[in-house]
């Protein structure tokens, strides 16, 4: 953790030092600079009623606040991951620039540490205060107050959707009251702080977790999508057949997409995305509702995004970890008080990256020279102004994607590419890259996109995982040792199945510290009856993290 008051240098591309320049003369005094209440969405694709993403989706809240400010339809993550993308919209730099593109790398173990969001806005004598998942790992930022995300309640019997070591990707109902969800206790941290008193501006941060995994969320959200209603997303079933190697193996339709299909679960799962995006909704319609009774309701500025996008069986893919559309776009909506008119909508490509320049402008701050995006204030001025800066999406080195208005175009670290034009196929089915009619214009995005990337690149942060040491059974023992190290504090869940994939039992530890531990598994079920001898199966998760390794039992 950073001391509040110190200053935090940082460096983009080899360079030395931040430079700082004043931004609109005559800038604000103190007395008048906004709030800001940035409010982050996990996981949460572009299926939101204002986008249109889903014709089954119901999002009043968000709906709503799209009515107040300017709702960006050309939305972009420059990482489809949760912690690459954070770590590139929180400190505005490329993942190539910081070598942080996945979730087991940890930025702030660079020297220097790039400088953050909240940390900037402390620096600005703002007071900062983070609630739930803003940065992807815990306690990462600068805060005067900040309370991380709150686990939610586990519903009994899982997995829920009958598929064989599912583990967290998983969906159905809890019988809790939302009042015990964790995003609920999130938004009740952050509305107290609305509530009070502040004689400085202050940068108040919330991430909700839910949509992610596992879709757990109460009854009455199921409720409002009864899966035989549920409308299915388009699909081509040779989708893949003109997708590079790279594509298809990060689409890896033998594996989610299988597995949903061989259990009858397609609606189901879509059922259980779109009950929990309605749960994030009302908890954020909830926090809207705060801020709107609060003393600040006409000084804040606020901006919605989500950290990518997320497949639900398009290109027979789930979840994020690719350079398509369905993982890319974003939800993005921004109402600045003065700035932004009601009801507006700017269809120009923008990308994450540039929410930090943006956060700058509004509240007339001294600019960051090493930032890589660019300030979005002349399109909340001016939705339809001339703007020709397309989106970079990065998944790990040297794999890029470039959205322009128009066109996707993907380079894979192979040099295999793949191009789309959205005027004639918005859902990316047709791959022109190898049509000799459009080796123009793919020529013409290969120079674009080659001109974003530096030809020098950072080498990727060294991945911090957790591991599962290899289990050696006593047999002169009941008990069977599981060993596992984490590199940092935080909890663990270990599941024992069979080598059918029925779940025997779930080793839960909470609140461990960094550093080598060890579980003794009794040799029971979950009902306290002994099982045969024999192989099982031990998956650690800690955090996104997830390994299996076979598990020998001997009596």
């Amino acid at each position: 953790m950073i001391n509040r008051r110190t200053f935090v240098k940082t460096v983009a591309g080899g360079a030395a030092a931040l430079a700082l320049t004043k931004q609109h003369a005559g800038a604000q005094t103190r007395g008048n600079q906004p709030n800001v209440l940035f409010v982050s969405i996990d996981d949460i694709n572009d299926w939101i009623g204002a986008l249109g993403g889903h014709p089954d989706v119901r999002t009043p809240r968000l709906d709503e606040l799209a009515s107040r400010g300017t709702l960006f339809t050309r939305a972009y993550c420059s990482v489809p991951v949760c912690n690459g993308s954070r770590v590139s919209t929180l400190t505005g730099l490329h993942p190539f620039t910081t070598g942080v593109y996945n979730n087991s790398q940890r930025f702030d173990n660079l020297d220097p540490v790039p400088l953050t969001l909240p940390a900037y806005f402390l620096q600005q004598d703002y007071l900062v205060f983070g609630a739930g998942k803003v940065f992807h790992k815990r306690n990462e930022g600068t805060w005067d107050d900040y309370t991380w995300k709150i686990p939610d309640p586990l519903p009994p019997g899982r997995p829920l959707n009958g598929i064989p070591g599912a583990g967290d990707f998983d969906w159905g109902p809890v019988n809790v009251s939302d009042e015990r969800m964790g995003d609920a206790r999130v938004v009740d941290w952050a509305s107290e702080k609305l509530q009070q008193n502040h004689l400085q501006p202050f940068f108040l941060a919330c991430g909700l977790f839910k949509p992610h995994l596992p879709w757990y969320v109460p009854q009455p959200y199921f409720d409002l999508y009864p899966p035989a209603s549920i409308t299915l997303p388009e699909v081509l079933a040779n989708d893949l057949d003109d997708i590079p190697p790279i594509g298809q193996e990060w689409a890896n339709p033998d594996r989610d997409h299988a597995r949903v299909l061989q259990t009858n679960n397609w609606q189901k799962a879509v059922a259980g995305y779109l009950a929990a995006i309605t749960f994030a909704d009302t908890q954020f319609g909830r926090l809207l509702d705060a801020l709107d009774q609060s003393r600040y309701a006409n000084d804040t500025i606020i901006i919605l995004w989500s950290d990518h996008g997320w497949h639900l069986g398009e290109k027979l893919h789930w979840r994020k970890f690719a350079l398509w559309e369905e993982a890319t776009r974003v939800p993005l909506i921004v109402v600045a008080p003065g700035v932004t008119s009601p009801g507006t909508v700017c269809e120009r490509t923008v990308s994450l990256l540039d929410l930090f320049p943006t956060l700058i402008d509004l509240c007339m701050l001294p600019a960051i020279d090493a930032h890589e995006g660019r300030s979005l204030v002349p399109l909340l001025e001016d939705p339809a102004a001339p703007w020709d800066h397309p989106a970079l999406t990065t998944w790990l080195p040297d794999n890029h994607s470039l959205r322009t208005e128009r066109w996707r175009y993907i380079r894979y670290n192979d040099g295999t590419e793949e191009l789309y034009d959205h005027d004639v196929d918005p859902l990316e089915w047709h791959n022109l890259a190898n049509e000799a009619g459009y080796a123009g214009e793919k020529a013409r995005l290969a120079a674009q996109l080659l001109g974003q990337v530096p030809t020098s690149i950072s080498p990727p942060v060294p991945e911090v995982r957790p591991a599962l040491a290899q289990n050696y059974p006593n047999p002169f023992s009941q008990d069977t040792t599981i060993e596992f190290v984490l590199p940092e504090p935080g909890s663990v869940r270990m599941t024992i199945y069979s080598a059918q994939g029925v779940t025997i039992r779930e080793l839960v530890q909470r609140h461990l510290s960094r550093g080598h531990h060890v579980i003794q598994w009794d040799g029971r079920n979950a009902a306290g009856r002994p099982v045969a001898s024999g192989l099982y199966f031990c998956r650690l998760q800690a955090g996104s993290f997830v390994e299996t390794r076979r598990l020998l039992l001997i009596r």
